[in-house]
């Protein structure tokens, strides 16, 4: 880097110095500060409090801000050093040597310090940031996946504290990201980010030899977000002697490096936006992922979710995908009893649990009776990250305490019809069963039961992986009688009410229905997860929902369409509509939106786009909307507010990874015709084109077109085309690395095989095709331009392996039966 770069008044003692992206000001006049900090030619710090050292104790605070004598500054090429940084009292002697490296993508700034003795800190900045307001930045993503969204720091001096090194601050208006990464051997990092009294965002780094805690609640030390109050953090011992920590600043483009692509027919800042920000709040810190915000006054985290690793999906962030394998690693450690039963809940506090139904970790059972969807709901949750990150040793860790939540639940089969009873018999014991929790669902749930099927299924797969075929077997057996009993009529022991054309919810043990009002989440359950099968009644409760919405022009679907009868919820349920009994919730959206895509995606769509809308207006900051007026309400805020939009990802846009490839199903409109993914999968970036009927996956080396769902995996110089939801591949390719292939499929069968392929830049070098799934041990013809090239015999497993030279000009190969 030029030594232009570095600006030294001596007189003023400042100095200006940086790369081409961030510009900082150190002062250095009886004080060591950072006076002045411009990202991209936004200034996000200006002051007497910029960047600097503060150590606070019951009796004093000392900081880099005041000190008895000028620091000495060296400059030696792209260095500055600060020595001579002397500040304590009290028989508490600091000093600090301040280093600075530039280099053209980043800043790092090391800190030396010499304590003279031990020291209990009540506060600790290793540095602090003071920027310049709250919404300098809009929000700052954690390493492992969470988000400081400064739009909920309502109040003044709101903090919230998590563990981590990296801190990405961003403002999507500007573009400008920074990122702050802590590095400090051998000592743990915490972070916190406060709403200063004049408005300023403090941001405050600790190290410190031991894990920092929570100081409140006091008999919990659990929470992370404190209100009034800076201390999120209990004090912490600072110990005599030498320590050393790195900080580096550097610059990204938000929109690139967070960039969604092309997205036409919607609004592409808000599906950003909501993305970007509800669907993350619901990490509550490191290992403690969930849908209830950490901005929740008791910090809830609801276990009896099953869509927490679809959440990954929309987010796109391998952070996430990572922080949230550590928190079911922690979940399997420390939330499941050793019976297999899961516990439902976590909490700051133990207010919301049984009487000494918690742990000292936090886990509770919930005070309005035993939640049995939290059995599922973690084997999906393992299922659906699996598929996402594909390690098969990671999903092997957790297969016998899967296994465990899954056979405690499925043993609650108690009459051998395939569905598993609840805690209760009756409604009349006013005990809530799953996720609507203060509706009395009992005996046999069809809410729980949906998700039961689910997780069956999807677990069945991964032991199939594992090479369990017993266990596969077991579960699949015990999904197929789930299904049939869930199919049944109501007079028959099922949950299909003929008369009201609908699933209900549950039924008591003396045979009584119950929840006959459309209950949206069971009905949409019924049809996304597969149970509901029948065209017939699919069609009958996706057009009856409609009709009632169209009716009473809502922007989103209620949790009922009409009311619970008396006796079967909280009291205060009543009347009509009123919180669970027919209130707006949104966290079944993408449910709900895949429920819709196969049979009109239109509808799924124009939900999405009035919850995008929505955001525009308040940012879904609420738990709920109230059905009457359609207003937000309660500040139990949720993360499942953004599923629509993971629906749209998901169920429209159709992308789903899977443990051996990434599946595209699109159920696109004409409206979203030329819509231009940017996707993140497994290291590499993904360009996914969405037009009417053609569909494309493309990585920049190879690209696969289809117009139907298909299939897609790319290693090294390998790549394979899956037709459909196959999970075996039907096609793959080697090539040389040289190559920029297309490979536009035309028909696959196992008689006949037609694709065209072609080169962007001219592709040169032998190709090896391997044709899978044919008919066993026959001859084929292999066809360029309907030239014969080759005849060859197929394997006994159905597989042929050519070669074919590479060249310019698009060429149609047809591997046929004959």
């Amino acid at each position: 880097m030029a030594q232009s770069k570095i600006n030294n008044d001596a007189r003023a003692k400042k100095v200006v110095f940086g790369n081409e992206k961030i510009t900082l000001t150190l002062d250095y006049n009886k004080r060591a500060n950072v006076s002045q900090a411009i990202v991209n030619g936004q200034q996000v710090i200006q002051g007497d409090a910029g960047i600097y050292s503060l150590i606070r104790t019951k009796v004093s605070q000392y900081t880099t801000l005041t000190l008895p004598a000028d620091p000495s500054l060296t400059i030696a090429g792209n260095t500055i050093i600060l020595k001579g940084i002397s500040y304590g009292g009290q028989g508490l002697a600091i000093e600090e040597t301040w280093t600075f490296t530039i280099s053209a993508n980043d800043i790092r700034f090391d800190i030396d310090r010499t304590t003279s003795k031990a020291v209990i800190a009540e506060d600790l900045g290793s540095p602090v940031f003071r920027f310049d307001a709250i919404n300098t930045w809009e929000g700052a993503y954690q390493d492992y996946g969470g988000l400081a969204w400064f739009y909920l720091f309502n109040k003044k001096r709101d903090t919230y504290g998590v563990r981590s090194s990296t801190s990405e601050f961003w403002n999507s208006k500007t573009g400008n990201g920074l990122t702050v990464s802590v590095s400090a051997p051998g000592k743990q990092i915490a972070m916190d980010y406060s709403r200063a009294v004049d408005d300023k965002l403090v941001y405050t780094v600790g190290v410190s030899s031991t894990e920092m805690q929570p100081r409140f609640d006091p008999d919990t030390k659990r929470r992370m977000y404190v209100r009034d109050t800076t201390d999120v953090w209990a004090p912490v011992e600072i110990g005599a002697g030498k320590s050393t920590q790195s900080i580096t600043l550097s610059y990204f483009d938000f929109n690139k490096k967070f960039g969604r692509g092309k997205l036409v027919g919607i609004d592409q800042e808000q599906v950003s936006a909501v993305l970007n920000t509800i669907a993350r709040i619901g990490v509550i810190g490191k290992k403690h992922f969930g849908g209830n915000s950490w901005h929740t006054p008791y910090g809830p985290i609801c276990l009896h979710e099953q869509y927490i690793a679809q959440m990954g999906l929309g987010i796109n962030d391998d952070n996430y995908l990572t922080g949230y394998r550590e928190c079911l690693d922690y979940y399997r450690d420390n939330a499941i009893k050793p019976d297999g039963r899961v516990w439902p809940r976590w909490a700051y506090s133990n207010e919301d649990a049984m009487p000494q139904g918690y742990t000292d970790k936090g886990f509770y059972e919930a005070q309005w009776g035993y939640l049995l969807d939290s059995n599922p709901d973690f084997v999906i949750n393992v299922a659906e990250l699996y598929d996402q990150n594909g390690d098969l040793q990671w999903v092997k860790t957790h297969q016998q305490s899967s296994e465990k939540a899954l056979d405690w639940i499925v043993g609650r089969d108690s009459d051998d019809n395939g569905l598993v009873e609840m805690m209760t018999d009756s409604h009349k014991q006013k005990r809530g069963s799953d996720w609507i929790d203060i509706i009395w669902a009992a005996y046999e749930n069809a809410f729980v039961n949906a998700k039961l099927y689910r997780a069956l299924v999807l677990w069945a797969g991964v032991e199939k992986q594992l090479g369990n075929t017993v266990k596969e077997k077991y579960y699949m057996a015990f999904a197929e009688k789930l299904k049939a009993s869930f199919n049944k009529p109501t007079s028959s022991g099922g949950f299909w009410d003929a008369e009201r054309n609908c699933y209900i919810h549950w039924r008591d043990k003396d045979g009584s229905i119950h929840g006959t009002n459309m209950v949206t989440p069971v009905n949409f359950m019924a049809i996304a997860y597969g149970i509901c099968d029948d065209p017939t009644r699919i069609k009958t409760i996706l057009d009856t929902i409609e009709a009632q919405m169209q009716k009473e022009n809502l922007f989103f679907w209620p949790i009922s369409l009409y009311s619970y009868a008396p006796g079967e919820g909280n009291d205060w349920q009543f009347p009509f509509p009123n919180y669970e009994n027919g209130d707006i919730f949104l966290s079944w959206g993408s449910v709900a939106a895949r429920a819709y895509a196969s049979y009109k995606p239109e509808i799924a769509l124009k939900y999405v786009k009035r919850v995008l809308t929505q955001y525009a207006k308040d940012g879904l900051a609420f738990q709920r909307y109230g059905r009457a007026q359609q207003d937000g309400r309660g500040d139990d805020i949720l993360s499942g507010n953004a599923l629509s939009v993971v629906g749209l990802y998901q169920a429209i846009y159709g992308i789903n990874p899977l443990y051996n490839r990434f599946y595209l199903d699109p159920h696109t409109t004409p409206d979203l015709a030329g819509t231009q993914l940017k996707y993140n999968y497994r290291n590499q970036q993904l360009t996914i084109d969405l037009d009417v009927n053609r569909y494309a996956i493309s990585n920049g080396q190879f690209k696969i077109v289809s117009n139907t769902d298909f299939g897609f995996y790319n290693t090294g110089n390998e790549v394979s085309y899956f037709k459909g939801n196959a999970d075996k591949a039907s096609l793959q390719l080697k090539a040389s690395p040289k190559n920029d292939l297309t490979l536009d499929i035309k028909k696959c069968e196992p008689s006949e095989v037609v694709f065209i392929q072609s080169s962007r830049v001219g592709g040169s070098g032998v190709l090896v095709y391997q044709v899978n799934s044919l008919r066993q041990s026959s001859y084929y013809t292999v066809l360029q331009n309907n030239k014969t090239l080759k005849r060859i015999k197929s394997t006994p497993e159905g597989t042929l392996v050519f070669e074919y030279k590479a060249g310019d000009a698009p060429n149609e190969i047809t591997i046929m039966l004959k």
